[in-house]
């Protein structure tokens, strides 16, 4: 899987580089580009931005160096093009793993304002939001979502991790312990401690659903 990532601030991406993630890039196994819209800017001075018409606070990211940047980076359409935006569909699981099936995903990060709605009426495929609630830009958003479709290329983390974490199966993930058997009067559930695979499997099941009804009833809702 290839992704693109357009920016104006691109040394926020460097985690990317760093843990699961930048292990799978080095091992090739999946490529990651964060590209500077600064790059494209035709201004003398680089700038991106202008005030908006109609008036109001704040800048607009201007249309041309985005345009340029989508243009030059997936000149073939080949990327589902994604525009990070409070106003989007909800980011879930089931479009992390709609994603993952992709062989190229580009990741538009507006600042300030916004963008100008005709880039993403022209150059844009979808808006996509990490929840309902506006941060100063979609970097943060833009790194959840290479970080979680990352997760389910093949390679980059095994699959029996996969299957067992919160939402695999529309659950929250069981509580999980380890050394020491005690800590601070607290100690591990003795099940885990038997060697009884079925059991185990049978208090893990149960510990996923009660924590779901405490946290998340709305998932069970669903199912």
């Amino acid at each position: 899987m290839r992704i693109d990532v357009l920016t104006l601030f691109p040394e926020m991406f460097t985690p990317l580089q760093t843990s699961i993630i930048g292990r799978a890039v080095e091992d090739k196994k999946i490529e990651i580009y964060v590209h500077d819209i600064r790059d494209y800017s035709q201004d003398k001075h680089k700038k991106c931005d202008d005030t908006p018409f109609g008036g109001g606070a704040g800048m607009v990211m201007t249309a041309q160096p985005i345009k340029d940047a989508i243009l030059s980076v997936d000149p073939d359409h080949e990327a589902v093009r994604i525009f990070m935006s409070p106003r989007g569909k909800v980011f879930n699981q089931t479009t992390v793993l709609e994603y993952a099936k992709e062989k190229r995903l580009l990741l538009l990060c507006g600042h300030y304002e916004g963008v100008d709605q005709r880039v993403i009426d022209l150059f844009i495929d979808q808006e996509l939001s990490i929840g309902d609630y506006v941060l100063t830009g979609g970097e943060i958003p833009a790194m959840a979502v290479v970080d979680a479709v990352c997760r389910y290329v093949d390679g980059v983390i095994s699959t029996e991790s996969l299957e067992s974490e919160s939402f695999s199966e529309g659950l929250l993930e069981y509580a999980q312990y380890t050394r020491p058997q005690e800590f601070m009067g607290l100690k591990v559930p003795s099940v885990l401690l038997s060697g009884n695979h079925a059991e185990i499997a049978k208090w893990r099941k149960e510990n996923s659903l009660e924590k779901t009804k405490q946290s998340r009833p709305d998932l069970l809702e669903k199912k």
